[in-house]
């Protein structure tokens, strides 16, 4: 163990989709302190060009680099896909995305190779996805669908509203009569919606949680670096947000479904 363990974890994202990942991994591991930044003036990422999306999330990982953290966690899927290799490149912390590790559990679950994924405009246009599945299993079938309308749904708390459900029937159709036998959520929102998934795509088609399988990815790394933190004390979470702190907060309580301290809001320009 390293004194550097004992620092935070940074998680981003564009908004409180993110959120998602956060109770993922303080569930996983409790005594890990979370520095969360949601960038709520600017959300959401998932309509964004590639170039202002890797510009966005350099602007995020150097605020959180800035309160001396140990780990950066992407946790929005379209800042995975499109900006990754240039934060790697530019920053020397341990960076982490939500693609990869969702890819490599879909290829473990699949037993036919037929591999649905749905997530925003962004990460569908991106590819990320695809290229990872077919890296690990070049013969894998993958088809995608964009489902813009979801991510607003979830915010506005509508997680079994018919609107919700309609929209989510239209969305699968097409990926049903593909006859997948996996579906990735590839959103961090998406979590919130799987009991109504589920209940539309059956018992014999598998899910896979892209914050969930980010989580565990995440535990696995800090370990094998030696970066995990000592279990002697519960962690924080302390959220930041670039604008609409209190709205922010009422929404936090519902994706973490515990409590966190109070969003601090900041200017991304000052750092």
């Amino acid at each position: 163990m390293t004194s550097t363990s004992r620092l935070p974890i940074g998680i981003f994202d564009s908004g409180v989709g993110g959120l998602t990942v956060v109770r993922q991994i303080h569930r996983l591991m409790p005594h890990e302190d979370v520095l969360y930044l949601g960038d709520t003036a600017r959300v959401p990422y998932g309509t964004k060009s590639p170039t202002t999306v890797i510009r966005f999330a350099c602007e995020d990982t150097r605020f959180l680099e800035r309160q001396k953290i140990k780990a950066v966690v992407v946790a929005c899927n379209t800042a995975s896909a499109w900006s990754l290799p240039t934060l790697e490149h530019h920053f020397s912390l341990p960076i982490y995305g939500v693609v990869v590790p969702g890819a490599e559990e879909a290829v473990r679950k699949t037993r036919q190779g037929r591999i649905g994924i749905i997530g925003t405009a962004a990460t569908i246009r991106s590819q990320a996805y695809v290229k990872a599945i077919h890296a690990l299993k070049p013969d894998a079938q993958v088809f995608v669908q964009s489902c813009p309308l979801l991510v607003p749904l979830v915010e506005e708390g509508w997680l079994h509203h018919a609107i919700t459900v309609a929209a989510l029937k239209e969305y699968l159709a097409p990926l049903l009569r593909k006859k997948i036998d996996v579906l990735i959520l590839g959103c961090t929102h998406y979590p919130l919606l799987k009991p109504a998934i589920r209940r539309l795509i059956g018992p014999g088609i598998r899910l896979v949680d892209s914050a969930e399988t980010c989580a565990r990815y995440v535990q696995r790394q800090l370990v094998l670096q030696a970066l995990a933190a000592p279990g002697n004390q519960r962690g924080r979470i302390q959220p930041f947000v670039t604008d609409e702190a209190e709205h922010f907060d009422k929404l936090a309580r519902r994706f973490l479904r515990s409590p966190t301290e109070r969003a601090w809001q900041v200017d991304l320009a000052s750092f």
